[in-house]
């Protein structure tokens, strides 16, 4: 792991209001050569891809410090590191790989199954997986905080048959919290939602996100709080981790973790189990475990079916049966996601 000085580096601030999610969102690393040089890895230059394959880096100092310093394998580094493998055309892996555009209902809004409906509600995240199913979606043409969340809002009073709300993105947490605000206000007189759910990376990836103005609207919701969050290996969970999801369950949530089944990173017995015990140990259940969804830029990360049953399996072998995450698939047009 990156040596105590360097963390401390990373994760310093310029101002007063270091601590502060904004100032260290901004202060994020985006360039793939401070990145490597952070980690004593500056002979991995020459294999970066040109303008980061199309899909820019970003991610915070914080989470950089729990990367292992001289590990060009190591697991969050993988995650967030551009590759040239990205630049390669490979077969069924399309821009829009789980059909969210067929989904569209209103402005920002996706209707895939039923009684739920999501919003995306921001295009932006404090980190950039490469792997996200999401990095070819037009967030600029479907953002539902737009214009005060109006266009979502007729469209969740206009279906009754919607009692939970699902936030995602992006990063639902991206935003403002006067903005959720806002959001809540216009849930205030539509009795048939009665759940919300809140995708998030945030509080893995940057947990100072989880602040007081945070805690204190979720706390006044009337509504049934879930959070999911997303997670892959067990050493993206640090103390400040852990501290973000005790002060979110305080504040009466849910939490749920889905991770993606990403090769070379997580595609071992011991290191889904290592995941499975550390969220359990921060107070979160494993909820799915995703099949890769073929986007396009991905094809590197995939894990074959068989592989990943028997991986499930080893885990059923080691876990209780509530650390074992569901391996799931997303197929574009089903009804649910698709057990494997």
């Amino acid at each position: 792991m990156i040596t105590a000085s360097t963390a401390a580096r990373l994760t310093s601030a310029t101002d007063s209001d270091g601590r502060d999610w904004r100032h260290l969102w901004r202060h994020a690393v985006t360039d793939p050569l401070e990145l490597l040089a952070l980690l004593g890895l500056d002979e991995l230059a020459t294999q970066l891809p040109s303008n980061d394959a199309g899909f820019a880096l970003r991610v915070p100092r914080g989470f950089v410090a729990r990367m292992r310093r001289g590990d060009a394998r190591d697991p969050l580094l993988l995650q967030v590191l551009p590759q040239l493998a990205e630049c390669e055309e490979v077969s069924g892996f399309v821009t829009d790989a789980v059909g969210d555009m067929d989904a569209r209902a209103a402005h920002g809004v996706l209707h895939k199954y039923h009684g739920r409906a999501l919003l995306i509600a921001s295009g932006s995240c404090a980190i950039n997986c490469r792997y996200c199913f999401r990095r070819h979606f037009p967030y600029s043409e479907e953002m539902a905080a737009a214009g005060q969340w109006r266009q979502a809002l007729e469209h969740l009073r206009s279906d009754s048959s919607i009692t939970e709300l699902i936030l995602s993105g992006g990063d639902p947490l991206a935003l403002a919290t006067s903005k959720l605000e806002e959001l809540s206000r216009g849930l205030a007189d539509i009795p048939h939602v009665t759940r919300l759910r809140i995708h998030t990376r945030l509080p893995v990836v940057l947990p100072e996100r989880v602040d007081s103005p945070f805690i204190a609207w979720l706390e006044s919701l009337p509504l049934k709080k879930v959070l999911v969050l997303h997670a892959n290996h067990a050493n993206e969970i640090d103390a400040s981790v852990a501290a973000a999801c005790t002060r979110l369950r305080n504040a009466g949530v849910t939490l749920l973790n889905q991770s993606v089944l990403l090769r070379g990173i997580n595609d071992d017995v011991a290191a889904l189990a290592a995941l499975s015990e550390q969220l359990f140990a921060a107070g979160v259940l494993p909820y799915y475990l995703h099949q890769l969804d073929r986007v396009q830029g991905a094809a590197h990360f995939e894990v074959d079916d068989a592989r990943a049953l028997e991986l499930v399996h080893g885990l059923r072998a080691q876990l209780p049966g509530y650390l074992v995450p569901k391996l799931v698939r997303e197929v574009g047009g089903e009804a649910s996601k698709r057990p494997l």
